[in-house]
């Protein structure tokens, strides 16, 4: 047995997607965490909403709901399924904005992807809000980083 042999998404060496049909509906539900390194100059801009490209973390948050419900779109073999809550929470520290995404479905399968498309595409929205702060007299980009994305949670109720 090759380590194709194993996964769902892989038949005769050809990409598939699985099928769920015969799988009985369920409460699904994943949270999803990341988080973006900025400058603190960038941080207190924020606060202040004084970024000029407008409101931050309400554009990311947008973005970020945006995402969930498109996953399916952009994540090859990822099933369309039924959103039926999205929660975003941001939680901004001296030197870093820390997005959590919440997804739940009620549905044949899971909801990771979608919360971990939230995240990274929210994060990804700050980024092009403050990029004009972020830079440096070089044209660098010093303290900008996204990195910790994770599923934090999982669970279905059956």
């Amino acid at each position: 047995m090759s380590d194709q042999d194993d996964l769902t998404h892989v038949e005769d060496g050809n990409a598939q997607m699985v099928d769920v049909g015969d799988k009985a509906d369920s409460k699904r539900r994943a949270v999803a965490e990341g988080r973006i390194d900025l400058q603190p100059s960038t941080i207190d801009a924020i606060r202040a909403d004084g970024i000029e490209k407008g409101d931050v973390l309400a554009t990311a948050r947008i973005g970020a709901v945006q995402a969930v419900k498109h996953t399916w779109e952009t994540i090859p073999m990822c099933h369309q399924i039924p959103i039926t809550n999205v929660e975003t929470d941001f939680t901004v520290d001296e030197e870093s904005v820390t997005l959590t995404v919440a997804v739940e479905t009620v549905g044949k399968t899971g909801c990771e992807m979608e919360a971990l498309e939230g995240v990274t595409t929210g994060l990804n929205v700050v980024w092009d809000m403050v990029k004009a702060a972020e830079k440096d007299d070089d044209g660098e980009y010093p303290a900008t980083r996204i990195g910790d994305v994770e599923v934090i949670e999982k669970s279905v109720e059956r």
